[in-house]
């Protein structure tokens, strides 16, 4: 298979060796935007079977990949509140 992890890359999320394409990425692409796993390897520039590689990993799993979303929202909501948050209030 052809699905590695580095955290130097993509914070060490499960991706498609070789590339900077997420399992996440593939898997939310298929899943939630309806597109076809052809034109998902078109958009990416990868394999149509890197495409059934990586839903493959996904469904197998899951859990560890809702981790990874779910760490990635909260490191986002992290941001955004101390981003829209001023240092020090104008009087």
């Amino acid at each position: 298979m052809s699905i590695t992890c580095d955290d130097e890359i993509l914070g060490g999320e499960p991706r498609i060796d070789g590339t900077r394409v997420g399992v996440r990425h593939v898997a939310t692409r298929v899943l939630d935007s309806d597109s076809t796993p052809a034109h998902v390897a078109d958009q990416f520039d990868i394999s149509l079977s890197q495409v059934y590689e990586a839903l493959s990993y996904y469904y197998a799993n899951v859990e560890e990949l809702r981790e990874f979303e779910r760490a990635n929202e909260d490191a986002f909501d992290r941001v955004r509140d101390s981003s829209l948050k001023p240092k020090e209030t104008i009087q």
